[in-house]
């Protein structure tokens, strides 16, 4: 069989979870998350890319109402499983997250990103920022966990290198940024590779 390399296919990503191939998956929540999830107030919160869907149980179990989105259908099959095992109602949907607008524009209290950005066509990543800016309520903030910095963009991907300054570039139009830092909680093959960036919109 030919091998699928259209990153923009729903099918790529299904052939990764059936391969075993998912190295972003980090087979629990993520540390960083959870330690931010203590300090917000519950809300309406959406994960992009959320793959196996630790995080999107995590905050549910924490009283946010989440909603949880990925582009292949074995991860969105596993949520679904555990939450309907743990008795929580998680709003699941299989999407290429660019078909979210305009049916969830302005739904949003948090948007959780970490590993979509750089998997996504890098041609597509100023889409990404409207995308984000279109889903979220006026002070809604983007928490994101941007990797991996220590790649350069023309090594190709997924996942696709990543620039502080490219990121901010692109939210740099009716944003401003509430945290930025290295966070202590960051596992330690990502330490000084990925940078929490929260960006509030305005």
């Amino acid at each position: 069989m030919e091998k699928n390399n259209d990153i923009n296919k729903s099918s790529f990503w299904e052939d990764r979870y059936e391969k075993g191939e998912i190295g972003w998956d980090l087979g629990s929540e993520t540390p960083v998350f959870s330690a931010i999830s203590e300090t917000l107030k519950p809300g309406s919160v959406c994960i992009l890319g959320c793959g196996n869907g630790y995080d999107a149980i995590s905050f549910s179990k924490r009283g946010f109402h989440v909603t949880a989105v990925d582009f292949a259908e074995t991860p969105i099959k596993n949520i679904n499983n555990i939450a309907n095992n743990l008795s929580l109602t998680i709003n699941t949907i299989q999407k290429d997250i660019f078909d979210l607008t305009p049916k969830y524009n302005n739904s949003f209290d948090y948007i959780l990103e970490q590993t979509c950005f750089c998997a996504i066509d890098p041609k597509n990543r100023e889409q990404y920022s409207n995308l984000a800016y279109d889903l979220l309520k006026v002070g809604g903030r983007l928490i994101g966990l941007w990797m991996p910095l220590d790649k350069d963009i023309k090594e190709g991907g997924p996942p696709f290198g990543v620039k502080e300054d490219e990121v901010k570039k692109l939210f740099s139009k009716q944003w401003k940024i509430t945290e930025d830092c290295f966070p202590v909680q960051s596992i330690q093959t990502r330490k000084g590779r990925e940078k929490l960036i929260v960006f509030e919109k305005l």
